[in-house]
């Protein structure tokens, strides 16, 4: 299999686990990633919308979705009083803590079949294509989740 299959078979994977784990927690895989989003700190519409990739109207959409769940709410930008931030609820911010690990848990079992050592190299290498193309933080590593917000 060439890197180009490998790559979009990969994503075809993990977006099936992350949508599936989802669904489990009752969210669609929009608002799941929005969660994920938002789980070091509120940010703005705008902000938002580069990181997750949606255009306005789509963005202002599935926020009022996820608002109208109780899952995150809108609040003031102290910087600029014309814009708004979105932040996690307290619902949202434990909603997103059992989500987000339980994700984790079923994406690390996806290279199960690999050696430790055969691991490492491969998250070195997925870093470094990460890292190379600018990925937005969609989703935090393990050890940079927030513990306790």
């Amino acid at each position: 299999m060439g890197v180009v299959t490998a790559l979009v078979r990969s994503a075809f994977l993990v977006n099936a686990v992350y949508a599936e784990t989802a669904r489990e927690y009752g969210l669609t895989a929009q608002q799941g990633q929005l969660l994920c989003v938002l789980m070091p700190q509120p940010y703005g519409m705008s902000e938002l919308g580069g990181i997750l990739g949606l255009a306005k109207s789509s963005l202002t959409g599935l926020v009022d979705r996820t608002t109208q769940r109780g899952l995150v709410r809108r609040e003031p930008d102290p910087e600029d009083k014309r814009a708004v931030r979105v932040a996690l609820t307290e619902e949202g911010d434990t909603l997103v803590d059992a989500f987000f690990a339980e994700t984790c848990r079923r994406v690390e079992q996806l290279p199960a079949g690999l050696a430790e050592a055969d691991r490492v190299v491969l998250a070195g290498l997925l870093s470094r294509v990460v890292t190379d193309n600018e990925v937005p933080v969609v989703f935090l590593d393990v050890d940079e989740a927030p513990a306790h917000r």
